[in-house]
């Protein structure tokens, strides 16, 4: 583990406790969390009674996990910080949901050969030391047909940190974010077709009205249409 991979798990491992308590990442108010379920159903359609395999890459404490699982579909999470695993854990747990979720580098899934019919990301492009790279290894985790799904945007609040990340965070390629064409840029030469749906004007998703430019990019790499 480098330095810096250390320096992220840290932070992380110490923002498990709490991460919930942001509107967005507990999904414990009922309108906030069905406006995510919704959400999902619409990018991840399956039919009835089918369940998908789904990856969710940085997964943090299992909430968009735990919607997925409580659709039927069968997930695995992975996160960095063993601490945010535990979170998912026994979130999941509480529910009485089944999902697997491991520690590890979101941006290298330890899954082995694994394929799956979703692969899901949520705010997790502008943490990493080489976004693209991990762009490539998502997409190669897909069956033929999978989906790449990825929750992001521009943060606006990223300028506004008090304290830094970590140390060095300035100088990772996307820090505070990425905009939907550039990103739509980077994953289009990996895909057979992409969209982007806004996100940033439905305040019921984040808890409160937003500014900055959020949205998700829904990808489908070629092959039998799996999900769509």
């Amino acid at each position: 583990m480098t330095d810096t991979t250390a320096s992220i798990t840290d932070y992380w491992d110490a923002a498990a406790p709490d991460f919930d308590d942001e509107p967005d990442h507990g999904l414990r108010a009922g309108r906030t969390r069905a406006a995510w379920a919704r959400r999902l159903r619409s990018w991840v359609l399956s039919g009835p009674g089918e369940a998908l395999d789904v990856l969710d890459v940085g997964c943090g404490t299992g909430s968009l996990s735990l919607l997925l699982a409580e659709s039927g579909h069968r997930v695995t999470g992975v996160d960095l910080a063993p601490r945010m695993v535990g979170e998912a854990r026994a979130k999941l747990g509480a529910a009485g949901v089944a999902a697997r979720f491991l520690v590890g580098d979101a941006a290298l899934p330890p899954t082995g050969d694994e394929r799956y019919d979703v692969v899901l990301s949520r705010h997790l492009l502008w943490t990493l030391p080489d976004p693209e790279a991990a762009l490539r290894a998502w997409v190669g985790r897909l069956r033929p047909g999978g989906l790449l799904v990825l929750v992001e945007g521009r943060w606006r609040e990223a300028g506004q940190r008090r304290a830094p990340y970590v140390v060095g965070a300035e100088a990772l390629p996307w820090h505070g974010g990425i905009g939907a064409q550039a990103l739509a840029s980077a994953v289009r030469p990996l895909v057979g077709t992409l969209r982007i749906e806004p996100l940033s004007d439905d305040p019921q998703l984040w808890g409160r009205p937003v500014t900055d430019e959020r949205y998700a990019l829904i990808a489908q790499v070629p092959g039998p249409a799996a999900a769509r």
